[in-house]
C-alpha cells in the first residue's frame, strides 16, 4: 500500500468517525513515508544549526531516512534547536523573527504533517484558507468579495492577534490535540519541537510559549489552535445568537469578520478579547477596529480595511455602479520596492542581461499575486518605480553617477531589455 492510499484511509476514518481519537498512527513514519516527505520538502531553504544542506543530506539519503524513521518511532529522536533570524518590515520598529530548522527536522516535520493533515482536514471549516491543501489566499479574497457583495456592504471587524506564533500556549495546544491525537510517537515529537529551543547569537533559549517557525508543523499547529479558539466558536456559538447575517474569513492568523448589523458587530467585538484571553492570546489594541464598510448608498463615508496585502474600498465600475475594489496595500507596495532597491544595489555590477532576467522574474511574481481585477493602476506604478530604481543604480556603476543617460536607458528598455508588463491574473468579476 503506497503513501497516498494510506493517507486516503486515514482521511476516510477521520471523516466517518468525527469523534474518534487516533492512538496508533505513528507507525506510518516508515522509510517510504519519509522519502515522500523528503520529496515534498523545500531544498533551497537556509541551513539550520547543524549546517547540513539538502545536497549533503541526499548523498546518503536511504541510510539517513532509515535511521530517522527508527529514531522517530523508537523515541530516541531529539529535535535540534531552531536557528533564529530576523526580517525587517517597513513601518515596524521591531523586525519579524523567522526560524530556520535543521533540514532533517524539516523532513520529519513534513512526515508528521502528512499524518495530521488528512485527519484535521476533515475537521477544519470552510472559513479557513491558510496553509491548507488546494486552498489559497486568492480563494480567501474571492470568498470575502462574494460575502460582502451578497450583503451589499457590511460592518467589518478587522482584527489583529498580537504575536500569535510567539504567544501560543503549549498547555492549551496539548489539550486541543488530546481531542483527536493521542498517539505516543506523534505527541512525543510535537512536544520535542515545542521544547526544542531557539539558537540565537551563540546562545540557546527555551521559550515556554509559541511554535517553532520555519517548518511545516508550525502552520498546521496554528490552524488546529485557531480552529478551536475561533472558527468553531464563531460558527457554533456566535452566529446562532446574532440577529443578522455574518461571516468569517481566516488565512492563518490573519482574519476578518463581516456583520450585516452594527449591533452584532459591537457585541462580538466586546467578547473577542475575553475569548482569546481564555487561550492566552491578546488582540492588538491599535490594529483591531470596527469598519463601516456599507455601500455608499447606506453610508456617507464608507471606510477601508486591509486583508492579505490588499486595501479594500468602495469605488465605481466602468458602468458607474458602486462595487468593492482592491488595490495593493501601501505597506506591501513599499516592501516590494524596498526589496528591489536592495537587490539592484547589491547586483549593480552584474551584466544587464542577468539583471534584466532577475527583475522580470520579480515583476512576474508580483503580478502573479497582486494582478487582481481593479488593481491594474497599482501594477503600472510598480513597473514605473522599478524602471526608475534600475536606472538609478545603473548610473552609479560609473564614478560620479554620470553614466547611462535616461534617453539611452529608455531606448534599451523599449527594445532589448523590455520589462514585463502588468497583467491581471485573477478575475473575480
Amino acid at each position: 500500500m503506497n503513501v497516498t492510499t494510506k493517507r486516503e484511509r486515514i482521511a476516510y476514518w477521520a471523516r466517518t468517525h468525527p469523534r474518534e481519537v487516533f492512538v496508533s498512527v505513528g507507525h506510518h513514519l516508515s522509510e517510504e513515508w519519509l522519502k515522500v516527505a523528503y520529496q515534498r520538502t523545500r531544498k533551497d531553504g537556509a541551513r539550520g544549526v547543524d549546517g547540513v544542506t539538502s545536497k549533503t543530506y541526499a548523498e546518503e539519503l536511504g541510510k539517513n531516512l532509515k535511521e530517522l524513521s527508527e529514531r522517530a518511532r523508537q523515541g530516541t529522536y531529539h529535535a535540534p534547536p531552531v536557528k533564529r533570524g530576523y526580517v525587517p518590515k517597513p513601518g515596524r520598529q521591531e523586525p519579524r523573527p523567522i526560524g530556520m530548522p535543521a533540514f532533517e527536522d524539516k523532513v520529519l516535520q513534513r512526515g508528521v504533517g502528512m499524518i495530521l493533515e488528512p485527519i484535521y482536514e476533515e475537521d477544519f471549516l470552510d472559513c479557513s484558507y491558510g496553509f491548507r491543501p488546494n486552498r489559497s489566499a486568492h480563494q480567501a479574497l474571492e470568498a470575502l468579495w462574494q460575502a460582502v457583495r451578497e450583503m451589499n456592504g457590511c460592518w467589518i471587524l478587522d482584527v489583529d492577534i498580537r504575536k500569535f506564533f510567539d504567544t501560543l500556549v503549549h498547555r492549551y495546544l496539548r489539550e486541543i490535540l488530546d481531542r483527536r491525537i493521542r498517539d505516543g510517537v506523534i505527541r512525543r515529537l510535537i512536544d520535542q519541537w515545542l521544547k526544542a529551543g531557539v539558537w540565537e547569537r551563540g546562545r540557546i533559549s527555551y521559550p515556554e510559549q509559541g511554535t517553532p517557525q520555519g517548518g511545516c508543523v508550525s502552520p498546521l499547529l496554528s490552524n488546529i489552535y485557531l480552529h478551536t479558539v475561533l472558527d468553531e466558536w464563531f460558527e457554533k456559538e456566535v452566529k446562532p445568537r446574532l440577529s443578522g447575517r455574518a461571516f468569517l474569513i481566516r488565512f492563518a492568523d490573519d482574519y476578518v469578520m463581516g456583520f450585516e448589523k452594527e449591533s452584532d458587530a459591537r457585541r462580538v467585538l466586546a467578547v473577542l478579547p475575553k475569548r482569546f484571553g481564555k487561550y492566552g492570546l491578546n488582540l492588538h489594541p491599535d490594529k483591531t477596529r470596527l469598519v463601516d464598510f456599507r455601500s455608499p448608498h447606506q453610508s456617507q463615508e464608507p471606510g477601508t480595511f486591509q486583508f492579505l496585502g490588499f486595501t479594500h474600498y468602495w469605488g465605481k465600475s466602468r458602468r458607474g455602479y458602486q462595487v468593492v475594489r482592491r488595490k495593493t496595500a501601501k505597506e506591501r507596495l513599499a516592501r516590494t520596492l524596498q526589496r528591489i532597491e536592495q537587490w539592484c544595489k547589491r547586483n549593480r555590477h552584474q551584466p544587464m542581461t542577468i539583471q534584466h532576467q532577475a527583475l522580470n522574474q520579480k515583476l512576474r511574481g508580483h503580478y502573479g499575486y497582486f494582478g487582481i481585477t481593479g488593481n491594474y493602476r497599482s501594477l503600472w506604478r510598480v513597473l514605473e518605480r522599478v524602471q526608475r530604481i534600475w536606472f538609478r543604480w545603473l548610473r552609479r556603476r560609473t564614478r560620479g553617477g554620470k553614466g547611462m543617460k535616461w534617453e539611452r536607458f529608455n531606448e534599451l528598455t523599449h527594445s532589448i531589455f523590455t520589462l514585463a508588463k502588468p497583467k491581471i491574473v485573477h478575475s473575480y468579476a
